[in-house]
């Protein structure tokens, strides 16, 4: 299992290239021993909005993720933040799975927090009073303040998640990649986050979520992105959301039935366990 460390790197900012895209894939393959992950996926994001990436365990929605955050590399294609390979930025926020983190790890949620800033400090330096500052001002906006000293493990889940939106506000990120948050949360915890989610909006963050909630996706972003290994549909939930689309993401696994906004999905068997890819 991995920890909260494997993630942090120092990277020296480059600016960003004016009139690009935030994010561009154009015709990215990536190949495991047991075959291919992603295939020929090529799709481009606009600053500011609001993406739920859709797709059965195994999809390969988190090596989309870490395709992006540049921490996988692709064997094929291009991706580029701002116009420039993605690990050649600061920007980016990249959070895994609450599945993949040791939340034993002797840390307090104010270390986690700071580590967001460990790309403008650099690595093995202190950080500033103003370092404290922009993280103090993190964990009141995603109002963990009182929190601060607690060991990582004594949050719930939900606070958890917001901890790492915490970190992510401190690093100044533009956009932020996370890993099926809201698995596991009750509707209040939910709620809690598309509050900051949508604070974020307001100043132009781009963010990418990766959910089993179809309904949820419908109603809560911007656009949706179909995935199972391809690329499948990307844009309005309801263009996107067609029965052969889905069948071809879920298969037998997803039970549709004629509804007056569209299908009622019944179930789907295939993501009980998470997505591994």
């Amino acid at each position: 299992m991995n920890t909260i460390f494997n993630e942090i790197r120092h990277t020296h900012p480059v600016e960003h290239q004016v009139g690009t895209a935030i994010v561009e894939l154009q015709d990215v393959t990536l190949r495991y021993e047991t075959g291919i992950v992603l295939d020929s996926i090529s799709f481009r994001l606009q600053t500011g909005e609001r993406v739920a990436v859709i797709g059965p365990n195994g999809a390969g929605k988190s090596t989309l993720f870490k395709v992006i955050a540049g921490l996988l590399q692709p064997g094929k294609g291009r991706v580029s933040v701002y116009g420039h390979q993605p690990g050649d930025h600061i920007c980016i926020s990249y959070m895994p799975q609450r599945s993949h983190v040791d939340w034993r790890f002797p840390v307090s949620v104010a270390d986690v927090v700071m580590m967001g800033r460990v790309g403008k400090i650099g690595l093995l330096r202190w950080p500033h009073r103003s370092d404290w500052a922009a993280v103090q001002q993190a964990l009141e906006e995603v109002d963990l303040a009182k929190y601060a000293r607690r060991q990582i493990s004594e949050l719930s889940g939900g606070q958890q998640q917001r901890m790492f939106i915490a970190r992510a506000l401190a690093q100044e990120a533009e956009l932020m990649l996370m890993d099926e948050p809201l698995t596991g949360l009750d509707v209040q915890s939910e709620e809690a986050i598309f509050k900051v989610l949508d604070n974020l909006r307001q100043r132009e963050v781009t963010v990418m979520v990766a959910t089993h909630d179809l309904e949820q996706a419908t109603q809560r972003f911007d656009r949706v992105m179909l995935l199972n290994r391809r690329l499948l549909g990307f844009g309005l939930a309801r263009d996107v959301f067609t029965s052969d689309r889905l069948v071809s993401a879920y298969g037998g696994h997803l039970h549709l039935l004629p509804s007056a906004d569209g299908f009622l999905v019944l179930g789907d068997t295939c993501c009980e366990e998470g997505d591994k890819i």
